[in-house]
C-alpha cells in the first residue's frame, strides 16, 4: 500500500512538473516562443559565412549572408509571428518558410524555400515591387505595404494553411498565395526556383551583413486549427 501511495503521488508530481513546462511553453493565447531572448543554442542552427548574436533581448547579425534556422522541427498548418525593426530607415532581411530539408549552405533555402521579404524600398535598386516587405520574394506583388522603417517595430504574421500562404504586416494583408498560382518568370540568378513548395518545412532568419541589420525581439508559432 506504502509503494502504491508512493507512485501516485511520484506520478501527480510528475503531471504537475509536465503541466507547468506546457504551459511556460505556450502562453495563454497559444503561442509557443522560439526565440527566449537570451541566447540561439537551443534548437537554432546557423548557415553561411555570416552569423546571429543577442543582446538586449534582441537577435542582430554581423558578416556576410547567412540563414539562422530552427532545426528541431518542421512547421505546417500555424501561425508563425516575428517582431522586428530595421537598423537603418530601410534594411534588408527575411523569414524563410517551407525549407523541405535542413539547409547547409545560406543559398539552398533561397532556391528551395520561402523568403517571406522585409525590406520596404526595393525600388531604390534593381528590384521592383515583387521584392517588398510580405511578399513572397520575387513570386507575389503586395496586396498592401504597411512596413514601418526603422526604428519602428513591425509584427508580420505568416499563416501556413496547407496549400495556401497568408502574410499580414502590422494588421494589413501583404500576401495571399496558394501553391499553383502562376508567378512571374526569374529575373535574376538570385531568385528562387519557381516550382511547388513542401506542406511542411524548417523556417529560418535570414541575415545579410554589417550594413544591412534587421533586429529581431520575438520568433513564436501557433497551432492554426486546435
Amino acid at each position: 500500500m506504502k509503494i502504491i501511495k508512493h507512485l501516485f503521488r511520484a506520478g501527480c508530481i510528475a503531471v504537475l512538473l509536465f503541466s507547468a513546462a506546457g504551459a511556460k511553453a505556450q502562453d495563454k493565447n497559444g503561442w509557443r516562443q522560439l526565440f527566449n531572448g537570451k541566447d540561439l543554442n537551443n534548437g537554432w542552427k546557423h548557415v553561411g559565412p555570416g552569423s546571429r548574436y543577442v543582446k538586449d533581448g534582441l537577435t542582430g547579425s554581423h558578416g556576410g549572408m547567412g540563414l539562422e534556422y530552427w532545426s528541431k522541427e518542421k512547421f505546417s498548418n500555424c501561425v508563425i509571428r516575428v517582431v522586428y525593426k530595421m537598423e537603418k530607415f530601410n534594411s534588408n532581411s527575411g523569414v524563410f518558410i517551407r525549407i523541405p530539408i535542413e539547409p547547409r549552405e545560406e543559398w539552398m533555402p533561397v532556391f528551395y524555400g520561402y523568403e517571406v521579404q522585409i525590406d520596404n524600398h526595393p525600388e531604390t535598386s534593381k528590384e521592383d515591387e515583387y521584392h517588398i516587405t510580405g511578399t513572397l520574394y520575387s513570386l507575389t506583388k503586395p496586396l498592401a505595404k504597411p512596413g514601418k522603417p526603422g526604428p519602428d517595430w513591425n509584427t508580420m504574421e505568416i499563416t501556413l494553411d496547407g496549400l495556401r500562404t497568408i502574410v499580414t504586416v502590422n494588421g494589413q494583408k501583404v500576401t495571399d498565395y496558394t501553391e499553383g498560382q502562376p508567378t512571374p518568370k526569374r529575373k535574376f540568378d538570385f531568385e528562387p526556383w519557381r516550382g511547388p513548395r513542401p506542406l511542411e518545412g524548417y523556417i529560418g532568419l535570414q541575415n545579410h551583413g554589417n550594413d544591412d541589420v534587421v533586429f529581431f525581439k520575438e520568433v513564436s508559432v501557433k497551432p492554426l486549427h486546435k
